[in-house]
């Protein structure tokens, strides 16, 4: 009769062990299915985003000439500086197309650069050194006398290229950034007295 007792309680404790590892292995389960969905959360949230690149002109304008007549009124200059397109705050790169970048003044335009289409690698800038030559010659603003006098020329560019990100190479966003700058030069100095862009 011992021998009874002793099978019926193997096969109950076999049972328990049994019921035991499936109850670990759905913990295990749901842990590692939590996991995934934190990750993929992550991944969502910061590397799968796309942000709009920046596309700005250089701090580092330097004016190589620049001729002005308050009485005519007239300018020409040349100068040197960068376009600096930054795709730092994406996991991806951005390839854009050919563009231009127009210089006004007082929404006029005085000159046109081109840029060449090109790729931002992902987290990074690029700078791309340009020489500008810039004439009033197709301007007919009546202001431009008073602010050639006054000592300040002040001009914005504007700007815009078209591309698309790619994420881990899979995904695909388009994305066109906007370049809007003011340029304040010094005329007397012949140097560059303020930069902001938007």
């Amino acid at each position: 009769m011992a021998w009874k007792t002793n099978d019926a309680e193997s096969l109950q404790s076999s049972d328990e062990l049994k019921r035991q590892k499936k109850i670990k292995m759905a913990i295990y389960i749901t842990i590692f299915v939590v996991f995934q969905i934190i990750v993929i959360t992550t991944m969502s949230l910061t590397v799968m985003k796309v942000k709009t690149p920046r596309f700005r002109l250089g701090s580092d304008i330097n004016v190589q000439s620049l001729e002005s007549v308050p009485a005519t009124p007239s300018f020409d200059m040349k100068f040197t500086t960068q376009i600096r397109i930054k795709n730092s705050a994406n996991w991806g790169s951005y390839k854009f197309n050919a563009g231009n970048v127009t210089f006004q003044y007082q929404g006029e335009t005085v000159g046109v650069i081109d840029i060449a289409k090109g790729k931002v690698g992902w987290l990074s800038t690029i700078k791309r050194n340009v020489e500008v030559s810039l004439s009033s010659s197709a301007i007919t603003s009546s202001n431009l006398g008073s602010e050639l006098s006054s000592g300040v020329l002040t001009l914005n560019s504007v700007g815009r290229l078209n591309g698309k990100v790619a994420i881990m190479f899979i995904m695909k966003k388009k994305k066109a950034t906007n370049m809007n700058c003011t340029i304040a030069f010094d005329v007397a100095a012949k140097t560059l007295k303020s930069l902001q862009c938007k």
